[in-house]
């Protein structure tokens, strides 16, 4: 298929594809517009798969639509029996998941396309004549090395890292930091030793070198998220997620698919832009998360808290009258309200306050929970109006108007050492001023825990505060049932 020239029906069908895809985009950057931008998205691949599958054989002289090859390996019902196969595991996951395992998902997802990429390059490798990329002699074109060894590698990183990140997110791993000696120089090592081979395989296709390739590049994913602690896994799913886009971008070349050129730019570069501003968002190096282990130090990380200082315990009884009582509560949800699937009790709460009269609102952090938007999601799916919520830089200085603030399984984002201990591994980033609310409940299960960045938090011995020591749902709904008393 080298040098021929996709038709003009073709080109406009990806074109509008291209199209459906940015709109997507635009339409998931609100919670309002998300449904939306998911129809525009699902249209657009439904669209350029088709466009695909009737590409899949050349045009013929004269003719509109291209008729299958005698020497194509795979038929037309084969390659729509596995689209079948592929979509009912994706249909039943999706019904299935609950919302609080969205993030593993996700870096599970990841993990597949960075493995397709890894497959697509290695069946080019060893078929080059069938994917238009070979000379006569069987000898691989130089550019098309360039993207077969480009997108192996970067598919390869995708998939080992998100395994391991989905291994975090899914507790079968520590979120801790792994912290391996000399790992920085390990992993520049690694990463120059895959850039050298990848400019070497211009020059030389032996087997060898692109199994080295592929080796390093499972090797360097795997180095690159094990440092990396809980609290910045937000971070990380986005940069596996541009990973993911650039790992089909350069498959794309290799298949000359406009589509997947297109989509994997999109992807790659809006979760590159997303990881920019979640990095912002946490005060840390763009540069450092993509060298990896920019989490806590190993010291850090985990433990019981550091001091023992008076705190005051409240009931579900005492913070259903301060509730009550109050003009503005401003709500602020964590993990440990995922955790605890406790967003549609949390909504029932606020319906109830707002039945008596209370101005109630959420405040979200950028990186609260495991993925980017995870809390936005799981307030949606409590059916949460959307302009009750409001992202960090609108709603902080509402805090010293605020009669109550309500944290539930939050912690480093309500954090004050964040602002004033050089030495906290969370220092720098913005959290949310919960110290000038007049009154401060905050939902944990026990005063052990001090969240992932391993921080006590000044926040507990305020005399203001109110530990809730209790599961997330259970107390909540304590509190629901003492309000209507």
């Amino acid at each position: 298929m080298e040098g021929v020239a996709p038709p003009a029906w073709a080109l406009l069908s990806y074109l509008i594809s291209g199209v459906c895809f940015i709109l997507a985009l635009r339409g998931l950057s609100s919670p309002s517009t998300s449904r939306s931008g998911n129809r525009y998205g699902m249209f657009g691949m439904a669209l350029a798969v088709l466009t695909t599958l009737l590409l899949k054989a050349p045009v013929p002289a004269g003719g509109f639509l291209p008729q299958p090859s005698p020497d194509d390996v795979i038929t037309l019902a084969q390659i729509v029996a596995a689209i079948a196969i592929g979509g009912g595991i994706g249909w039943f996951i999706a019904r299935k998941i609950a919302m609080t395992d969205m993030p593993q998902l996700v870096a599970a997802f990841h993990s597949l396309v960075g493995l397709a990429a890894v497959l697509v390059g290695w069946a080019a490798y060893l078929n080059p004549e069938a994917f238009g990329i070979a000379a006569a002699d069987g000898v691989i074109h130089a550019q098309s090395r360039i993207e077969m060894g480009l997108g192996i590698a970067i598919g390869a990183i995708t998939f080992s890292g998100s395994i391991i990140a989905f291994l975090k997110l899914a507790g079968k791993m520590s979120g801790a930091p792994i912290m391996l000696p000399g790992r920085h120089v390990i992993n520049l090592g690694t990463l120059v030793a895959i850039i050298a081979l990848t400019a070497y395989f211009t020059l030389d296709q032996s087997l060898w070198v692109i199994a080295t390739i592929s080796v390093l590049s499972f090797l360097i994913g795997f180095l690159l998220i094990i440092p990396i602690g809980g609290a910045d896994m937000p971070v990380v799913v986005s940069m596996l997620n541009s990973y993911s886009g650039w790992a089909a971008a350069a498959m794309g070349f290799t298949l000359h698919n406009t589509a997947m050129i297109i989509t994997g730019a999109l992807v790659g570069s809006s979760g590159a832009i997303l990881s920019y501003i979640m990095c912002k968002a946490m005060n840390r190096s763009f540069i450092s998360v993509i060298a990896g282990g920019f989490g806590a130090a190993p010291e850090a990380a985990g433990g019981p808290a550091k001091e023992q200082r008076p705190w005051k315990r409240g009931s579900a009884e005492d913070a259903a009258f301060l509730l009550k009582e109050a003009e503005n509560v401003i709500i602020i949800p964590g993990y440990g309200m995922a955790v605890a699937q406790a967003q549609h009790v949390l909504r029932e709460m606020g319906d109830v306050l707002k039945k008596e009269g209370v101005n109630v609102k959420y405040a979200i952090h950028p990186v609260a929970g495991r993925m980017p938007g995870h809390m936005n999601v799981l307030l949606a799916e409590a059916n949460v109006p959307y302009d009750e919520v409001f992202e960090l830089e609108d709603i902080n200085g509402e805090f010293a108007q605020a009669d109550v603030a309500f944290i539930i399984g939050a912690n480093d984002v309500v954090n004050p050492a964040a602002k004033t201990d050089k030495s906290s591994p969370i220092y720098g980033m913005p959290v949310f001023d919960v110290d000038k609310a007049k009154t401060v409940m905050f939902i944990k299960r026990s005063m052990g825990g001090v969240g992932y960045a391993g921080v006590d938090n000044d926040v507990f011995y305020m005399d203001q505060t109110m530990m809730l020591l209790a599961d997330a749902k259970k107390m909540v709904e304590d509190i629901v049932k003492a309000l209507a008393h």
